[in-house]
Order: structure tokens, then C-alpha cells, then sequence
């Protein structure tokens, strides 16, 4: 027992050290740091958003300052109710984040469930799990979140749910496989296999959550997201395609935070998988 009890901080002290490591890794890759960097920009805006550091009421209208262009007193221009652009584009990444997170856990926690019956247990079980993935990954994942939506409503819960469904199918086949591997495999191999799973977990999360930004933004688009006034980028994506001939600002500061959210999560997705390669990771 007393062997037991030293050994216990040796274990959090290697386990502590591995993450330290990988977030050194992380660091490291250019695609990676470039990722956390934007990331990091988008959530901190969101963060201010939430803690009411915004420059006016993301729904607060003005009619005598409608269509006003970047300016000092408002950074990103008004919009056609004279509504602060910067103040809607904070807004407006706290629900895309929100509801990216939502999704991918959805999607994460019923994938990987899948994907481990699946394998694990074989047979008839694998035989019907594989099928709804294959039936649902057959249908391209925007048209599936499409007609989800449209059955349960407007909001973003439901975007979420809907998002999480159609990513499903992805998450079971990457589950699928390295538990097939490790079933079969004796203790020692699988305690190699089971850190891999771990790896391309995380990686398929983070890429998945660029995903979900870019799928909810196309819903709200499409006016299947949370109706007005809520500030969905999506939807002041939508607003400003009709006027951006006279206000440039009400499309382009609303679609740069969506390229920039896809992409910080992409390229941090990029680099994860680059840090988690052991021939990267060794060089």
C-alpha cells in the first residue's frame, strides 16, 4: 500500500508533464499557434460581450444613426435600425460559440458511444450502428441539419441538436476502428492504442467545432437560426448581403468573425494533429 501511495504522485507528475508537453508541441506548430492565437481573440470579445464590455446594446435601435460607417463612436458602423455593429459581432460570436460547443459535445458523447458498441461488441450491434452512420452520412451534413431544424424550430438548442445529429456519423467512424483494435489486442498493445483514440478525439472535436460554427452561421442564414433581434452573425451575414452596396460594414465585419471562428478552430485542428504525430513530436 505504501509503495501504491508514492507511486500516485509520480503518475499525476507524468501526467501533468505529458500535457505540458503537448501544449508545448501545440505551441510549436505555426498552424497551431496561429489557431490559439485567433481563437483566443474570439473568445475574449465573447467573454466581454457577456460581461456587458460592449460599446452599446447589441439590440438597442437608433433611427437617427442608421447605415453610419466605421467611425470613432462606432468602430464597425451601424446597421440599417442604427444598431452598433461591433457590439452585434460580440453578440454574435458568443452564440456561435455557444452553440458550436453544444453541437460537438452532442455529436462527441452519441459518436463515441456508437463507435465503441460498434466495435467493441460487434455483430448485430455493429451491423445497425454502421448503418444509420452510413444512411446518415449519406446525406450531406447542411441538408441533414436543414431538415432537423426545420422539424424542431428556431433557436439555437435546436441548431445545436441538429448540427450534433449530422456530425454523429463522422465521430463513430473514428471511434469504430481503434476500438476494433484494441478488442482484439492484449493489455499491453491496447494501452498503446487507447492514448491514440484520445489524440484523434480531441482532433476530430476541434475540427468538428469549425464545422459547427460554419453550419449554424449558414443556418441562421437561412432564417432557421434564433429569430430577431437576437445578433446571430448568420443571419447580420443575411441582412447585409441586401445592403452591401450602400454598407459594405454590415456584411463584411459579420462574415470576417465567422472565417476567423472556422479558421482559428481549423488551424488549431491542424495543428493538434501535427503535435500529436510521433514523428513530429520526436523531431
Amino acid at each position: 500500500m505504501a509503495q501504491l501511495a508514492a507511486a500516485e504522485p509520480l503518475v499525476v507528475t507524468q501526467v501533468a508533464a505529458s500535457r505540458r508537453s503537448l501544449a508545448a508541441r501545440l505551441w510549436s506548430q505555426p498552424s497551431g499557434r496561429a489557431g490559439l492565437i485567433i481563437l483566443a481573440i474570439m473568445v475574449l470579445a465573447g467573454l466581454a460581450s457577456l460581461a456587458g464590455l460592449v460599446p452599446d446594446n447589441p439590440d438597442a435601435q437608433n433611427p437617427a444613426a442608421t447605415l453610419r460607417g466605421p467611425a470613432a463612436a462606432h468602430l464597425f458602423g451601424t446597421d440599417q435600425y442604427g444598431r452598433d455593429v461591433l457590439s452585434r459581432v460580440m453578440a454574435g460570436t458568443v452564440l456561435s460559440l455557444q452553440t458550436a460547443l453544444l453541437a460537438v459535445a452532442i455529436c462527441a458523447v452519441l459518436g463515441t458511444l456508437g463507435g465503441v458498441a460498434a466495435g467493441y461488441f460487434g455483430g448485430v450491434i455493429s451491423s445497425v450502428v454502421t448503418s444509420i452512420a452510413d444512411l446518415l452520412f449519406a446525406i450531406p451534413s447542411i441538408l441533414l441539419a436543414l431538415a432537423i431544424v426545420s422539424g424542431l424550430g428556431a433557436g439555437w438548442q435546436n441548431t445545436a441538436i441538429a448540427v450534433g445529429i449530422s456530425y454523429t456519423p463522422i465521430f463513430i467512424r473514428v471511434v469504430r476502428g481503434p476500438v476494433l483494435a484494441i478488442r482484439d489486442a492484449d493489455y499491453v498493445k491496447a494501452a498503446h492504442v487507447l492514448p491514440g483514440v484520445g489524440g484523434i478525439l480531441a482532433v476530430q472535436v476541434t475540427l468538428a467545432l469549425g464545422w459547427a460554427v460554419l453550419i449554424e452561421a449558414s443556418l441562421d442564414f437561412l432564417g432557421l437560426g434564433p429569430p430577431p433581434p437576437a445578433a446571430t452573425l448568420g443571419l447580420m451575414v443575411s441582412d447585409g448581403t441586401n445592403i452591401a452596396g450602400i454598407a459594405w460594414w454590415t456584411l463584411a465585419f459579420p462574415a470576417i468573425a465567422v472565417v476567423l471562428l472556422v479558421l482559428g478552430f481549423t488551424l488549431t485542428g491542424d495543428g493538434l494533429r501535427d503535435a500529436l504525430d510521433p514523428s513530429t513530436a520526436n523531431s
